[in-house]
Formats: structure tokens, sequence, C-alpha cells
């Protein structure tokens, strides 16, 4: 195996793309999350949307706590959607930053989910991300 997948999970955004899985056990922050990015129903003015999945894959030691992420950022270009995103979601900050899940923990195995319309695809990458204690403090 390349040095550069040694022991670590890939990002995607494009549409069928494979995402090698971590094989250790812990956190590892950002390399364990995956962005999965999909076609949705087009509105019906005719503008395309986009289904979105990021996901924690952290294996974790059976405890889901173990692998607790926050503070998840996406490089996400100028995002911008014609439909609602739910902000405690997926919101912009900053040109290229997004913050997922109001930078509140994601749990082993957890997924934020969430749809956009626009007339082309984001890409989406994960910019930075931490492993935390759920209970402990995630304000950015």
């Amino acid at each position: 195996m390349p040095a550069s997948l040694n022991l670590v999970s890939f990002v995607h955004a494009a549409v069928g793309a494979d995402v090698p899985h971590r094989v250790s056990l812990g956190c590892a922050g950002a390399a364990d999350i995956a962005i999965e990015q999909g076609p949705g129903t087009t509105l019906p003015s005719g503008i395309p949307s986009y289904t979105v999945d990021i996901i924690n894959r952290c294996s974790g030691a059976g405890r889901r706590a173990d692998c607790a992420i926050s503070g998840i950022h996406v490089r996400c270009g100028w995002f911008s959607s014609v439909t609602l995103v739910e902000p405690t979601k997926f919101r912009r900050v900053a040109p290229d930053d997004c913050l997922v899940n109001d930078g509140k923990p994601l749990l082993a195995d957890d997924t934020i989910s969430f749809e956009y319309a626009n007339s082309f695809a984001y890409k989406l990458s994960v910019a930075k991300a931490s492993c935390v204690h759920p209970a402990a403090d995630t304000s950015d």
C-alpha cells in the first residue's frame, strides 16, 4: 500500500467514487470524515439538486463516543443553494469554509445529510476536524 494511503480514509466529492476505509481503531479527525455527493431530484424550474452525506467513518473500539469528531469545516467555494439547507446541518461561514453540524460532535457512524439545489455541484472536501470527547465544549 502506498504511504499516502496508509491507514486513512479519503474524502471524496465525486459521484460513485470509492472511499478506502481506515483499518486501525481510534479517532483520526479529518481523515475519518467522508463526503459523498450525488444527484438529487431536479426542481420543477429545471435546476438540478444534489444530495450530500457527511459521514464519520471512525471505527472506534466499540464505543461510539471514542470517535466523536467536532469542528468539521469543509472547503465549499461560494456555496449557496436555491433551496434552504438547514443551517445547523451545513452553512457557509466564510468564502470556501462551511461548518457541519453547528460545529458539534459527530459520533462514529453518524451521518449528516442534506440536499441543495444549484446549476452545478460544488466540490466539497474536508478542511479540518478534531477528535473530542462528545461532552466537550466545541464552540469555534
